[in-house]
């Protein structure tokens, strides 16, 4: 991909969450073949190539501590790509700890360890499009940095957290573009979202057998008519993530297909979430 070269990844050290499978799987692949050097963290063995692979439960605040101290010693990192998520099936205060409190701890405390002008991407949701209408709650908790007394806050609070999914993915667009300002100002680091619609990865194996198929399948897909793939959504947070975006950042970029927009403006309907209110 030397033709891509413009986009700045080639020799770039690169660190990235959920790899192993999914939108990360294949965001690693790209930026593997445009030469960046990637530091993988997951839960489970990736099955791309890579530099560095480090065993993590983003759920066990100890063990992302952990990571943090050993990819302190890699050298500064130039971007990172926050991939990892679960889907609500696992119960909301898991879906809380491990897409919201401990992604947000591992990028806390990599920022140290980031090269001034580096950057963040990070993958939200289509389900955290309410984040604007719950802000006030969404920066009180924001407001608790500390990862273990966040878990505490999320297990008393059951309320807020709902089923866990969507309130995470709301979480994760409010971080950005709350500290994205923090981090423009004081280092030029840039952080930005996407936030997909339904996509073909394993991780809408279990959503798909909670929920039914005939509710993604009656999903509206205005664009491709159908679900979106896994390297279609790669693509969008390599170049949101890349140096041609050297002037966007606490940006939100709805890689759903003309979803949100169509919802917000009226021109499509959501379709039913059986059972619950769940995004």
């Amino acid at each position: 991909m030397h033709r891509l070269d413009g986009l700045g990844y080639r020799d770039t050290t690169i660190v990235m969450t959920g790899a192993a499978t999914g939108m990360g799987a294949a965001a690693g692949r790209i930026l593997g073949e445009l030469g960046a050097k990637i530091y993988i963290v997951d839960h489970q063995e990736p099955g791309i190539a890579c530099a560095g692979f480090y065993k993590t439960d983003l759920a066990k605040p100890e063990q992302v501590s952990a990571t943090v101290r050993a990819l302190g010693e890699i050298g500064p990192v130039d971007h990172v790509f926050a991939c990892a998520g679960a889907p609500h099936v696992v119960g909301p205060l898991n879906c809380m700890l491990i897409n919201y409190i401990g992604t947000r701890q591992l990028m806390d405390g990599i920022i140290p360890s980031m090269k001034d002008g580096g950057s963040i991407a990070i993958i939200s949701s289509d389900a955290g499009m309410g984040w604007q209408s719950n802000l006030a709650k969404n920066l009180e908790f924001l407001a608790i940095s500390d990862a273990v007394e966040a878990g505490k806050y999320c297990a008393a609070h059951p309320e807020f957290i709902k089923d866990g999914y969507s309130v995470s993915k709301e979480m994760l667009i409010v971080w950005s573009k709350h500290h994205g300002v923090k981090l423009a100002e004081a280092r030029a680091i840039r952080v930005n979202c996407i936030a997909p619609c339904p996509t073909a990865t394993p991780f809408m194996d279990p959503t798909i057998k909670d929920l039914g198929e005939e509710f993604f399948n009656a999903f509206p897909y205005p664009l491709l008519h159908r679900m979106a793939t896994a390297e279609e959504q790669a693509w969008p947070m390599v170049l949101l993530n890349s140096r041609l975006n050297n002037v966007v950042t606490g940006a939100l970029l709805y890689t759903d297909q003309g979803f949100a927009g169509g919802v917000m403006t009226g021109a499509l309907t959501p379709p039913v979430t059986p059972g619950s209110a769940r995004g």
